[in-house]
């Protein structure tokens, strides 16, 4: 139980629910016990009267029906108390599981790209979902039927023993074998559930892949064997769920089984009892039969809340470990900073921690507000990563990254990704429409506002032949456009946003050259006193910036401006005349 302890700040937090659900649960208790009562009082008014020492018959009469309205009376007072027990515990339950979800997502936004890239979607998704249910089912029905059992238990119990201890002891005696038979059965639950909920996580993990990637599934003909892989990890599902039910399933009977003897042991014992005289009225033996069944529910909810706390410790856990992780890239500063734009690397040296690659080493270079920079080079040479630490997704290993001639980490987290627009290699939209996608930039935009942006990233006119224009919806990561359009998509995303540093890393590679130099052209105009970064692979993209930076093997191997560098042999003047010479033919 200690890995549920977390969620004992909510229980506070909705303690007056919780409150108010525990009394309304007792009180539906105590008007519970009228029933047996008062079918006691009626058999056994029954039972005088045919002795004959109760010999008016109307007198019988009118206390079997006083007897039975009241019985009526009882049972509607007890529902409506149960009812609102209903409310207040469950709709509780409801609100923790809504908070667990938003601190769940919280961290899901605070932790930085190496715990994704360590984790697998479909586990992540499992946590905020499958897990969390769980959860609250614990949080819920079970809280809610364990008050219940306890105090039905109680209430019970006291009465019977009140009104004949021997038989209460013969009656309660197959309880004890039921406790020893739940412990151990929920020691078998609480591994089976932690196996059950790995094995989904491997199942939807996999689904999400094949949905993301059934493109290339087709592409490449694999469906047999992406099938067979998929069915693979349902098979496993399947036997491990099938494992744990078997284990739940053994609670039904064996409360029946114990409940069962239990009745017996009424009849039997307290039948002698009353033919030896200890029992004054067979209306005794049928209350108790009543208190029997009553606990019949209680006996069974054991096993299931029992089923429900095992199997939400194991989800809780999960959350836990997730909850526990701690971002490497903190916000420490307390107050908010203003970002201008001016950009400094002074000897940085950057090694990817999941792969142990080191991208950068010894990198220096600085740019002043509102100038250019180009970064060129082979695939694996640094580019990105260059870009990745200016938005401050890693801390760098050695060196420092300033900007405004302050240490990045110094600087407000939130103000510093608010000034910048980032436009990254794969373009990524939302399952939105177009609108709101170059809206997601700056949320307080105005129509013209998008129209403007996306005539800058010059998209306007293919986003006009759509029947519904801005309002036309992208699909799941903007699969119904071409790779181009996604890509000046993102461009406009950026753009409307009015950010002070502007980073395109080579989201220009899906156009043609015609397109790139009207963006480039626009971009020049957009980012007039914004400091601007491009990575690409064409020196047309490169040719305007104030510096150009190459790199290879993370290592600056030429710095300098377009003239200079295409004037001197090197990587630079390689790929320079390689690609006139593309131009030309």
């Amino acid at each position: 139980m200690k890995e549920l302890k977390y969620l004992n700040k909510f229980f506070y937090k909705y303690r007056y629910r919780l409150i108010i659900g525990i009394l309304t649960t007792i009180i539906a208790r105590i008007f519970s016990l009228f029933t047996p009562r008062l079918i006691n009082k009626s058999l056994t008014t029954v039972e005088e009267y045919m002795k004959g020492n109760v010999t008016d018959l109307d007198f019988v009469k009118n206390d079997l029906l006083l007897n039975i309205l009241m019985i009526i009376g009882a049972v509607l007072v007890s529902g409506f108390f149960t009812f609102v027990m209903r409310q207040t515990i469950i709709v509780m339950s409801r609100y923790i599981e809504f908070d667990v979800k938003n601190e769940i997502f919280e961290q899901y936004e605070k932790l930085t790209q190496r715990f994704y890239k360590k984790n697998r979607t479909g586990d992540l998704m499992n946590r905020i979902s499958e897990d969390v249910n769980k959860v609250r089912m614990y949080v819920g029905p079970a809280i809610m039927y364990s008050i219940n059992m306890f105090t039905l238990f109680v209430v019970v119990i006291t009465n019977m023993f009140r009104i004949d201890s021997t038989l209460t002891l013969y009656t309660l005696l197959p309880l004890p074998i039921l406790s020893i038979l739940i412990y151990t059965l929920s020691r078998i639950i609480n591994n089976r559930s932690r196996v059950v909920q790995e094995s989904l996580s491997n199942l939807t993990t996999q689904a999400q892949e094949v949905f993301s990637g059934l493109n290339i599934i087709k592409a490449y003909g694999i469906e047999k064997q992406s099938f067979e892989k998929f069915d693979t990890l349902a098979l496993v599902s399947k036997e491990k769920n099938i494992a744990l039910v078997k284990a739940n399933a053994l609670f039904f009977p064996m409360m029946v089984l114990l409940i069962g003897i239990s009745n017996i042991l009424v009849i039997y014992i307290g039948g002698m009892r009353y033919i030896n005289g200890d029992i004054q009225s067979f209306g005794v033996i049928a209350e108790f039969i009543i208190y029997v069944n009553m606990l019949t529910w209680p006996v069974a909810v054991v096993g299931w809340v029992t089923s429900m706390v095992q199997q939400a410790e194991a989800s809780q856990k999960r959350i836990n470990e997730f909850l526990k992780e701690q971002p490497e890239v903190k916000n420490t500063a307390k107050e908010n900073s203003i970002i201008h734009g001016n950009i400094e690397f002074k000897n940085v040296t950057f090694t990817y921690e999941d792969t142990n690659i080191t991208a950068l080493k010894n990198i220096s270079f600085s740019l002043k507000q509102g100038q250019t920079l180009a970064i060129l080079g082979k695939t694996g040479s640094g580019k990105s990563t260059i870009l990745n630490l200016i938005a401050r997704m890693y801390d760098v290993d050695g060196g420092q990254v300033l900007i405004d001639k302050n240490p990045i980490a110094t600087l407000h987290l939130d103000d510093l990704r608010r000034n910048i627009g980032f436009v990254p290699q794969e373009a990524f939209l939302f399952s939105d429409t177009i609108g709101n996608n170059i809206k997601f930039g700056n949320p307080n935009a105005t129509d013209a506002t998008i129209i403007e942006a996306a005539k800058n990233a010059h998209i306007h006119h293919n986003i006009s032949e759509f029947n519904e224009q801005y309002e036309t919806k992208v699909g799941e990561r903007g699969v119904t456009l071409s790779g181009g359009q996604k890509q000046r998509i993102s461009i406009a995303r950026a753009i409307i946003a009015n950010p002070q540093i502007l980073i395109f890393d080579d989201c220009l590679s899906a156009v043609d050259t015609e397109t790139e130099e009207i963006i480039l052209n626009n971009l020049e105009v957009v980012s007039k006193g914004k400091t601007t970064i491009i990575v690409s692979h064409r020196v047309s993209s490169a040719k305007n910036a104030d510096l150009i930076l190459v790199l290879e093997d993370g290592k600056i191997i030429q710095k300098g401006t377009h003239d200079r560098l295409s004037s001197e042999s090197g990587y630079y003047q390689d790929i320079y005349n390689q690609q006139l010479t593309e131009q030309a033919t």
